[in-house]
Order: C-alpha cells, then sequence, then structure tokens
C-alpha cells in the first residue's frame, strides 16, 4: 500500500467518502506524496511520453506558431510566452531554438512557466538555462499584459467531479471504503438537484470546474490584453457523457485507485465545453482540429523532409518513426485521439492550422 493510499483511507475513515476531484488533487498534488510533487513521470523509463518528447519537430512547429500570434499580435514589443505543465522544458526550448530565426520575437518576449512540482522545475531550469523562466503556482500568476500561452497534456490532469444518473437521479460518485477496507467508488445518498442535464440511466457525467475556469480565465485575459493561446490534449470534439478517469503506471493502464501517488492520473478533455467557456469570456476561438490535421496544416511533412537531408540512416528512420507516430490514427493513435484548440484576441487575424478560422456566431 502507498504511503498516499494509507493517508486517504485515514481521511475518509475521520472524514467520510471524498469526491472524484479531491481524490486527483490528493493523488497528484499531495505536497509529500502527490505524484507530480515526487518525480519526473516522463520518457521511456517514466510512465508515459508526450508528442515534444517524441519529436523536436513538434516544439519547433508550435513555436513557429506562437512567432505567427506574435506577428498577428503586431508583433508587441514586451510580450509573456506562458506554458502551461511546461513537463521537463522540451517543448519550451524547441519553441525557443526554432523561433530564433524570426527577427525581434526572442527580444520581445519573456517566458512563463505554470508548475508546481519541484523535480519538474528543476529539469526546466536545465533545459532553458540562459532564458531565466519564471514560475508560478497558478495561471493567474502567469497573466500580465499581452500573453501567448501554450499548453500540451495539461488540462487532461485536472481534477474533475463526476456524477452518475440512477433510477433516483443524478447521484456524485465518491471514492469510499469497500467491505474490505480497500478503497471503492460508490454513490452519495442525496440527490443532486442543480444538474438538469437528461441521460439514461447509468450514465456517467463529467464535471470539469478547474479546467473550464482556466479556460475561461485565460480567454478573458487575451480578449482584453492581447495574445493567443494553444491547448494540445487528448479529448473529444462534442459534449457527451461517460466515465474516462483513467491511470497510468510504466505505460500500462492500471486501476485508478490501486496506487495513488504512483500511477498518473487523467481525463479526457470536452473541448466543445471548454471552446463554449472561452467564446463566453470574449475570446474568438479555432478548431478543435485533430493534431493529425493541425501539424500537417504547420508542416510537419516539410520540417521531417528538411530534418531527413542532413541525417544519418539510423537519424533518418527515427525522425520518419515520430512523424507516424505524432498522426498516427485510429482510436489510439496521437493524431486522431489529441485536438488541438486556439483562443485569441477577435481582432487578430485568423490563426495558422485550422481550416474552420472561426465559429459562425464570432462575428
Amino acid at each position: 500500500m502507498t504511503k498516499l493510499k494509507a493517508e486517504i483511507i485515514d481521511l475518509i475513515r475521520l472524514e467520510g467518502p471524498i469526491g472524484i476531484g479531491r481524490y486527483m488533487a490528493l493523488a497528484l498534488g499531495h505536497p509529500r506524496h502527490g505524484y507530480y510533487m515526487t518525480r519526473d513521470p516522463l520518457g521511456a523509463e517514466g510512465d508515459f511520453t508526450t508528442a515534444p518528447e517524441i519529436s523536436q519537430m513538434f516544439g519547433e512547429l508550435i513555436g513557429l506558431w506562437a512567432a505567427h500570434a506574435w506577428q498577428a499580435m503586431g508583433a508587441p514589443a514586451r510580450f509573456r510566452l506562458v506554458e502551461l505543465g511546461p513537463g521537463r522544458g522540451t517543448l519550451m526550448a524547441d519553441m525557443l531554438r526554432a523561433t530564433r530565426i524570426v527577427p525581434g520575437f526572442q527580444h520581445a518576449l519573456s517566458v512563463h512557466l505554470v508548475e508546481t512540482s519541484p523535480v519538474l522545475r528543476a529539469r526546466q531550469a536545465a533545459a532553458l538555462k540562459g532564458f531565466e523562466p519564471v514560475w508560478h503556482d497558478t495561471v493567474a500568476g502567469a497573466l500580465d499584459g499581452p500573453v501567448i500561452a501554450i499548453a500540451n497534456e495539461f488540462l487532461d490532469a485536472l481534477p474533475l467531479d463526476q456524477f452518475v444518473m440512477t433510477p433516483e437521479g443524478w447521484r456524485e460518485r465518491l471514492v469510499g471504503l469497500g467491505d474490505n477496507g480497500d478503497l471503492a467508488f460508490g454513490l452519495s445518498a442525496a440527490g443532486e438537484n442543480e444538474l438538469k442535464i437528461v441521460a439514461p440511466v447509468g450514465h456517467v457525467f463529467e464535471q470539469p470546474s478547474i479546467a473550464l475556469d482556466i479556460v475561461a480565465q485565460l480567454a478573458g485575459h487575451i480578449s482584453s490584453a492581447g495574445g493567443a493561446a494553444l491547448f494540445i490534449d487528448y479529448g473529444s470534439v462534442r459534449s457527451g457523457f461517460g466515465d474516462t478517469l483513467q491511470a497510468m503506471k510504466r505505460h500500462d493502464f492500471v486501476a485508478p485507485l490501486a496506487e495513488p501517488g504512483e500511477a498518473d492520473l487523467t481525463v479526457h478533455v470536452d473541448f466543445e465545453r471548454m471552446g463554449e467557456a472561452a467564446l463566453k469570456a470574449g475570446a474568438a476561438v479555432y478548431g478543435p482540429a485533430t493534431q493529425r490535421d493541425f501539424l500537417l496544416a504547420l508542416g510537419l511533412p516539410q520540417r521531417a523532409q528538411a530534418l531527413s537531408l542532413k541525417a544519418k540512416p539510423d537519424q533518418r528512420a527515427a525522425i520518419s518513426a515520430a512523424f507516424d507516430r505524432l498522426i498516427a490514427t485510429g482510436e489510439t493513435g496521437m493524431g486522431d485521439l489529441f485536438k488541438v484548440i486556439a483562443l485569441s484576441q477577435r481582432s487578430l487575424p485568423p490563426l495558422p492550422g485550422f481550416d474552420l478560422h472561426r465559429l459562425p456566431d464570432q462575428g
């Protein structure tokens, strides 16, 4: 039994069952035993691999997207380049390397990172040496003046609450103790009268309040102070029902309640609701597009070809494998599973990478 699991069991014995959101917050962010507080989870030796760790091409294209957004903003003399959940700093490092060719871009920017993990902050400091990044515990702390914000696999790690439709109405899904004293899922005794959503019995509704608040906060800032934001994550284009809570350890799925603090917990992102929150806060919204379509539109094939021309045979094979992995199709392929959505101040011209520039009601 993990140390954190023992603490959660004691907490439930003392206070009663807890919501899914609180369980996720403890499992990921507990100050002593939280998953992200104690380790570097990335790469072959970790529990999962993100797109920036697969290939430098990903970060390079995102960097040039950010530079295009900066130029569309009128190339302000000062702006914040913000990354939410920067991992090892690989994405930001690749972005900064690629944008050295853009006149004035790096002179105008300051790097700001939203990161709570001391382990990952150390990795980021090493990767971004010379750029003097500034760290923030919250998104709000990173927002000041014009910003260009990037978030790759950030929203999926934010805690959410779940509700289950029963014959008596909606009940909150909770984490309590089973007959054997181990962690187990259950339902609240009281109904959730505020939920007016209609669904068949047995359906699960997820309420990502924290993610929606962050997207709205960022959209509101951009709409008033100027800028753009890019969110890349796995999830759905349209809202729906279902339990998307999952845990991963050593690149395999495990039971979400089995090893809190030792396995990554994530949920799928509802991009339709994220877009609605951004629209309501005053931003223009682009997408969602699939990661495949977005990267192809940004020039991934051309970048892969350019790198291959200078590469040795084994390097060319690695570039080709990374290219295929980033745009792989199917339910589990990154190219289809991952979606991309962009926000901007409404006065900006269309941003690259999206066929549908604006939703009809954006003016």
